[in-house]
């Protein structure tokens, strides 16, 4: 059993400004020793370390963790996938056998961003390297994706998150319609990850998630998708045990091989771990 999604990070106030007040719980230090016991509780063998700050000093420190801890088993950092050195960081980082791709927040980024040649190309490069790529967006960035998309067929690429829908309005015509299409793409899987903050953080319930559930299982099917916790973001709305519940529940009937696959296959395969 694999997490396939969580961070560590030493609480800065400047670096980590995305953490807002009503955020504040997560306002503090989250390292390795704190998410182990979390992860023997609930049977889990490993974790891949995703990246928060853009910078490849995070990068190697995820790693030093990784090598200090054996639970960790992948990292996700950053690398500036525009940059004209962009082949001679991959070769240096190819040479790190913990670091398994990239990560970009593209969340965070004005309209038009995937569309930028230079960035295109540099996750066409990833696969030169055997490096995956993991998709951080918005539900309203899906159009813009899927064109993206298109030029990066030989890319291992992941949704983060369910391509964060909006579960807190129940607002999923067009996260349906374009998640289907992203699914067409046999390169690309979907993480069940980061629901719980995209909901009401507040008196969330477990039918809120359903639907969402199950417009991603029927598109990705239980080869294509990988449970993540997004510990500690979750933590602002919902326990490790909490969001973790709501996987356990909604696939629960499903055959033991399919769960196999969901809770770790898929995560060992994708990152190659």
């Amino acid at each position: 059993m694999i997490d396939s999604h969580q961070h560590f990070w030493h609480y800065d106030a400047a670096r980590h400004s995305w953490i807002t007040e009503d955020m504040k719980v997560i306002r503090r230090d989250f390292q390795p020793e704190d998410l182990q016991p979390l992860l023997r509780r609930h049977g889990f063998d490993g974790c891949v370390a995703v990246q928060v700050d853009q910078t490849e000093d995070e990068t190697l420190s995820l790693l030093s963790m990784a090598n200090r801890h054996e639970f960790i088993k992948g990292v996700v950092g950053w690398i500036d996938l525009r940059s004209p050195d962009l082949e001679s960081r991959l070769e240096y980082f190819s040479s790190l056998k913990k670091l398994k791709g990239f990560r970009h927040i593209v969340q965070g980024e004005k309209a038009g961003f995937l569309s930028q040649p230079a960035y295109i190309r540099g996750v066409q490069t990833l696969s030169r390297y055997d490096f995956t790529y993991d998709l951080l967006i918005y539900h309203h960035q899906l159009e813009e994706a899927l064109a993206f998309l298109k030029q990066v067929p030989q890319t291992k690429i992941v949704v983060d998150h369910l391509a964060k829908p909006a579960i807190a309005t129940q607002d999923r015509k067009q996260w349906e319609i374009h998640m289907r299409s992203v699914a067409e793409f046999p390169n690309v899987c979907c993480k069940v990850s980061g629901m719980v903050t995209e909901a009401r953080w507040r008196g969330w319930q477990y039918g809120d998630f359903v639907p969402y559930l199950d417009g991603v299982t029927n598109v990705f099917g239980a080869s294509r998708l990988m449970y993540g916790s997004d510990w500690p973001v979750c933590l602002v709305a919902a326990s490790y045990e909490e969001q973790f519940s709501i996987v356990q529940k909604y696939y629960e009937a499903f055959s033991a091989g399919e769960k196999k696959r969901i809770l770790g296959g898929n995560a060992e395969r994708f990152y190659n771990l």
